[in-house]
């Protein structure tokens, strides 16, 4: 029998609410899951045959650690998603890499600590409102939508955030979320599984999120074909091979054209909204079986 450690965070210790779908459809498989906290030094994480990442939502106030937990569990056990794609994914900078490559990318200025001299104009992109967030983040943490008349209040969330070491991304506000949402395509082993809608998540005035995570508004979506078609070069694109990877979620937003654009590619730990798709949780759980019993893991030097 598969032993599996469903990696989270001390907040959720439980799991978040895909836990339940996703542990029952692992039993199914005759595979013993149990939740276990990221950072808690008396988890003996070679104890399991593989650990899949899942809610460690705490990991951007930490991501030092939380990286050299990753490494440290890679020697031990086979990690899902690997530590080579945890590493190239924490950081959205990536965003570059796909952009460069041709994708549609939502537009995206890059501040790094030391050379702050003030908010680009060309940031607004034409547009009245600017996102504000970490290159490193989960959940919309120190994430905000904010005005032209806030441009102090931009200025101070932009150092704080320099402040703890993680770059700042700048992104036109897209006015299509408002209406249409956000769609996010999920796939598991690079196959496709299923789709979803989230509401918006930021309002002008709102203030930072104080909770581990900001509320969102989830309903089931059929992706339309551009945005399939969208998904499908975001996972040729990325530097490893989609099979490879136990699960992925893209985020799409429409632009101005109408044409979907990338906001985001997670790789780490993203919610895979298991209740939303028929079946999903089966899906996710054949794809851990897969990777579980792949005789390929070779652990990390120590």
């Amino acid at each position: 029998m598969l032993r599996v450690a469903i990696a989270t965070c001390a907040e959720v210790p439980e799991l978040d609410e895909d836990g339940p779908f996703l542990l029952r459809a692992l039993a199914d498989r005759d595979i013993q899951a149990r939740p276990e906290v990221w950072d808690d030094p008396a988890v003996s994480w070679d104890a399991f045959d593989a650990v899949v990442l899942r809610s460690t939502w705490d990991y951007p106030s930490k991501w030092q650690a939380f990286l050299s937990w990753i490494d440290d569990v890679a020697r031990r056990t086979r990690l899902m998603n690997s530590a080579a794609v945890v590493r190239w994914n924490v950081d959205k900078r990536y965003l570059r890499i796909l952009t460069e490559a041709g994708l549609p990318v939502v537009p995206t200025c890059w501040l790094e600590q030391g050379a702050l001299t003030g908010i680009p104009s060309s940031a607004w992109n034409g547009r009245d409102e600017l996102v504000v967030k970490p290159a490193i983040s989960a959940g919309s943490k120190d994430t905000g939508r904010f005005t032209k008349a806030e441009l102090p209040t931009i200025e101070r969330l932009v150092a704080s955030i320099l402040d703890t070491g993680r770059p700042v991304m700048l992104q036109p506000y897209m006015r299509s979320v408002d209406e249409h949402g956000e769609t996010a395509l999920l796939y598991f082993r690079g196959r496709y599984s299923h789709a979803i809608r989230k509401g918006p998540l930021l309002a002008v005035g709102d203030g930072l999120e104080a909770g581990l995570f900001r509320q969102e508004v989830i309903d089931p979506r059929t992706a339309s074909a551009d945005e399939r078609a969208i998904g499908e070069r975001v996972l040729e694109t990325l530097p490893f091979a989609r099979e490879t990877l136990t699960y992925a979620r893209v985020d799409l937003v429409r632009g101005d054209d109408g044409a979907p654009r990338v906001i985001e590619v997670e790789l780490i730990e993203p919610s895979m909204f298991l209740q939303h798709g028929d079946d999903a949780a089966g899906r996710f759980a054949d794809a851990i079986a897969e990777a579980a019993s792949l005789s390929d893991h070779t652990p990390l030097p120590t």
